[in-house]
């Protein structure tokens, strides 16, 4: 019989505010929450006990604490401190050390962060910078099943990176449906360079957040294919199955991206076709003017010999040839759809 899981409690206060959560679980499913000076005592005491520890946005205080606690390599530290790194994933002896980025949405804005993983075969830790969502969701599923439990961290890290995949699906929803409301703007009649803007604005968003989301694909590819005791073979499936949603994401951004592209090639397309309607129109409107211009010129050079002056009717006449060559020019410019 399984051993129900204990529910997660709210922040530590013996550890500083930036340390979300500091706890310790057994094998057998418990759980309690410790600090950060007593983690090297637990880890001794008892081999069947892994650390989970979550900071957010730490002082270099902090991470020289973790680093002396678990014996985290120094190239890895020095990275979770100066943060702005390349999505990766790199092995140092029996531990890994990931980088992946995050996004959340603020304001109908993307806001972009990272977070920084360490593993090891007692302890997970989580460092996050900018916008992230919290990882305390993570925590209670992974605390609700004593068969994840078991895993150990492997299990953990599977639980962490699945709530960062989880948490693309929304944005990209969002950006889907910003897409399908920008397309009775792009059809509209009249042009509006905000349309065009906000195009730009989602494809530089988007842009952005397929360079996040693009190499998951490749971190979650070598967690599936692991060698080695972090990772068992029952924790890769489940390791698949989210590189499987990765993978997924991608697509879906590759085709909101070409989607994009192809709406700010028809916005451009419609906006020249209706200029060109204009030209026409205008041109149309000047060759009706033009021909009794061209008439009425005629007749005022004031020349001496010109018939058409003395006749009775010459000046009724005129009109009425101004007019029908009007009408006739009128009818077709319609007919060619110039008017």
């Amino acid at each position: 019989m399984s051993t129900p899981a204990p529910t997660p409690t709210k922040h530590n206060s013996l550890n500083p505010q930036c340390v979300v959560n500091c706890a310790a679980y057994g094998r057998g499913g418990t759980r309690r929450e410790i600090s950060l000076d007593e983690i090297s005592e637990v880890l001794a005491k008892d081999d069947d006990t892994f650390v989970w520890v979550g900071v957010y946005e730490p002082e270099d205080a902090i991470l020289d604490k973790l680093q002396e606690e678990f014996g985290l390599h120094d190239l890895a530290i020095e990275d979770a401190r100066n943060a702005h790194q390349r999505p990766k994933i790199e092995t140092y002896g029996n531990s890994l050390f990931i980088v992946v980025h995050t996004a959340q949405s603020v304001d109908s804005h993307i806001r972009f962060g990272e977070t920084h993983i360490f593993v090891g075969p007692r302890y997970l830790v989580t460092v996050r910078h900018g916008a992230s969502t919290s990882y305390a969701p993570a925590r209670a599923r992974y605390e609700r099943d004593a068969d994840d439990l078991a895993h150990g961290p492997g299990a953990a890290l599977y639980t962490v990176l699945d709530l960062i995949v989880d948490n693309f699906q929304p944005i990209v929803q969002e950006f889907s449906q910003d897409l399908n409301e920008l397309e009775q703007d792009i059809f509209a009649e009249e042009f509006r360079s905000e349309t065009v803007k906000h195009l730009y604005d989602l494809k530089r968003e988007l842009t952005r957040l397929r360079m996040a989301v693009s190499p998951l694909q490749d971190i979650l590819g070598q967690l599936a294919r692991a060698r080695t005791s972090l990772i068992d073979e029952e924790s890769q499936l489940y390791f698949r199955d989210v590189l499987d949603h990765a993978v997924r994401l991608n697509e879906t951004t590759d085709t909101l991206r070409e989607m994009l592209t192809a709406a700010m090639s028809v916005n451009l397309s419609l906006v020249t076709i209706h200029q060109g309607e204009i030209v026409k129109r205008l041109a149309g409107w000047a060759a009706l003017l033009a021909a009794p211009t061209l008439i009425t010129s005629w007749y005022g050079m004031n020349f001496t010999h010109m018939p058409e002056l003395e006749g009775r009717w010459s000046y009724p006449a005129m009109i009425v040839l101004v007019g029908v060559v009007c009408v006739v020019l009128y009818a077709l410019l319609r007919r060619a759809k110039w008017l």
